[in-house]
C-alpha cells in the first residue's frame, strides 16, 4: 500500500496515563456532536474519451509486394474478426471512463480532490492508505458506496489526559484544538486555569490538559470569615489569596497541600507550641527463687531492687488559644532498672520439741535481740533472736549463720538447747522463759 500525506502514528504525549486510552470514550466532534460538514460536491467532470489503439494501415515504410486477387467470401472472413475486437476495445473504454469517479477527501482539515475507481468508502481509504481506528470519525460511514462527486470527511480520534479539578479523565476527541475540545466536553473555562493556550493544537499523538475551574472558597481566621473565587491548585494557595499568612506552627482544618472545593470552609488554626522533658522511674522486677534450705513461708530479700529513669520529652501546644493535651514526642533510658531477686523457703517445717512447750519464747528473744531474727552483737560472735554462737547453731543441725535463718527455725533450734542444757545459754534472759 503507498504511503498517505495523511497517516501518522506518534506515541501518546501525555504523562502519567493510569488508564488504558485506547478504552475512553470518543468525544463528538462539532458544536452538536456531528461530524465536520462533508466539503462540497465540486463541478461538474467531464472525462476525456482516451484514444482508442492506432490501426495499422498501408501507407509509409516499405513497399509490400502485391498479393494476388482473393475471392470476396474469403475477404470476408478475414476482416470479420478485426472488425469484433474493434468494437470491444470501444466499449471497454466506454466502461473504464463511466467507473472513473471524482471524490473530494478530506482528512483533518486537509482536502484534495480525487479520481477513483473505488466502488465504497472503504475501498478508498484503503487505497489512499487512510487508516481508520475505533475513535476515529468518518463521513459517510465505511462501507458506503461512491457515486461520481462525492466527498469524504475523516477526522483522527485525538487521546486527552484531562485532569478536571484534581480528576483525572482519558478521553477521545476529534477537536483539532484545546478551545474544541473544551467545547466538546461542556467544560467552563470563564475564570479556570487552563495547563496550556485554548489555541493550541492537539496532534495525533493527543497531549495532557490540566484544567482548574474557578470555584468559591471560605478562609475562617483570627476570628475573622473571607471568602475568595480562586483556581488554585491548593488550600494553602486560596489561604494566601484570601489574604491570611500561615507563621510557624500554622495549619488548616484541612490539608493544606490538598485540592480546595467548591463552597469549601477552611480554618486557620494558629499554633504555639514549647517543649518540656521529665525524668520519670521506670519500675524494678521482683525475681523469686526456690530455696530447699528455708522453711515454707519464709522469704529472704538477696539483693534490693533499684528503679531505673527514664527522660521523657512532651510537647506542649495552644490551638487558637486553647492549651491541648501534651504529646508524648520521644523518650530514652537514662539508667535500666535493678531487679530485686528473693529467696522462698520449700523446706517443711519442723516438728515440735518435746519438753519446750508452754514456755515465753517471744519474751527470751525481746531480752536477747529486741525481736530481731537478723540480729548480731557488737562483736559479731553472736546473732540471730536467742543470740547464738556459731557452733553452738550448727551443733544443733542448723545451716549458714543463725541470722541468716528464719524466726521459726531459729525457734526450733532454741527449743532443742533447752532440752539440752536449760535456761543456761541464756544467763541474763533464761528466766524470761517462765514469765
Amino acid at each position: 500500500m503507498k504511503n498517505s500525506p495523511y497517516e501518522t502514528h506518534e506515541p501518546y504525549a501525555g504523562v502519567g496515563v493510569r488508564h488504558d486510552v485506547h478504552t475512553a470514550p470518543t468525544l463528538p466532534y462539532g458544536a452538536h456532536g456531528s461530524p465536520h460538514a462533508g466539503p462540497r460536491r465540486p463541478a461538474a467532470y467531464e472525462p476525456t474519451q482516451p484514444a482508442l489503439p492506432r490501426q495499422v494501415g498501408g501507407g509509409g515504410g516499405r513497399r509490400r509486394r502485391a498479393r494476388p486477387t482473393e475471392r470476396p467470401e474469403a475477404s470476408v472472413r478475414r476482416l470479420l474478426p478485426r472488425a469484433l475486437i474493434v468494437a470491444c476495445l470501444a466499449g471497454g473504454t466506454t466502461a473504464f471512463v463511466a467507473e472513473d469517479k471524482a471524490i473530494e477527501l478530506d482528512v483533518d482539515g486537509h482536502r484534495r480532490t480525487l479520481h477513483t475507481f473505488a466502488d465504497d468508502v472503504s475501498e478508498l481509504l484503503a487505497d489512499e492508505g487512510v487508516r481508520v481506528g475505533p475513535h476515529d470519525v468518518v463521513a459517510p460511514a465505511p462501507g458506503t458506496a461512491l457515486t461520481d462527486g462525492d466527498g469524504i470527511a475523516v477526522h483522527h480520534g485525538r487521546p486527552v489526559r484531562l485532569t478536571l479539578d484534581g480528576h483525572a479523565h482519558e478521553v477521545w476527541t476529534t477537536a483539532r484544538t484545546v478551545e474544541g475540545a473544551l467545547s466538546e466536553l461542556g467544560v467552563r473555562a470563564e475564570g479556570a486555569y487552563l495547563s496550556t493556550s485554548r489555541s493550541r493544537p492537539i496532534g495525533r499523538a493527543g497531549l495532557a490538559l490540566d484544567v482548574r475551574t474557578e470555584r468559591s472558597v471560605t478562609v475562617m481566621a483570627d476570628g475573622r470569615a473571607r471568602t475568595v473565587r480562586t483556581n488554585a491548585a491548593t488550600v494553602r494557595e486560596a489561604v494566601e489569596e484570601a489574604g491570611v499568612t500561615l507563621r510557624g506552627q500554622d495549619t488548616t482544618s484541612v490539608a493544606p497541600d490538598s485540592f480546595p472545593r467548591d463552597g469549601q470552609t477552611v480554618t486557620v488554626l494558629r499554633i504555639t507550641g514549647s517543649r518540656e522533658v521529665h525524668e520519670e522511674p521506670i519500675p524494678f522486677t521482683v525475681r523469686r527463687t526456690a530455696d530447699p534450705s528455708l522453711f515454707t513461708g519464709t522469704e529472704v530479700v538477696e539483693r534490693a531492687g533499684e528503679p531505673g529513669v527514664r527522660r521523657v520529652t512532651y510537647l506542649l501546644r495552644t490551638v487558637n488559644g486553647v492549651r491541648q493535651r501534651p504529646r508524648r514526642l520521644e523518650s530514652e533510658v537514662v539508667r535500666e532498672p535493678r531487679a530485686r531477686t528473693v529467696r522462698v523457703g520449700t523446706r517443711p517445717h519442723p516438728p515440735s520439741v518435746r519438753g519446750a512447750g508452754g514456755l515465753n519464747w517471744e519474751a527470751l528473744a525481746r531480752c536477747e535481740s529486741g525481736g530481731r531474727p537478723d540480729a548480731v552483737d557488737p562483736s559479731g560472735t553472736y546473732g540471730g533472736l536467742y543470740q547464738f554462737d556459731t557452733e553452738t547453731w550448727q551443733d544443733l543441725g542448723g545451716r549458714g549463720r543463725p541470722q541468716d535463718a528464719s524466726a521459726e527455725e531459729q525457734t526450733y533450734r532454741a527449743k532443742k538447747l533447752y532440752v539440752r542444757r536449760g535456761t543456761s545459754p541464756w544467763p541474763h534472759c533464761g528466766d524470761r522463759l517462765h514469765a
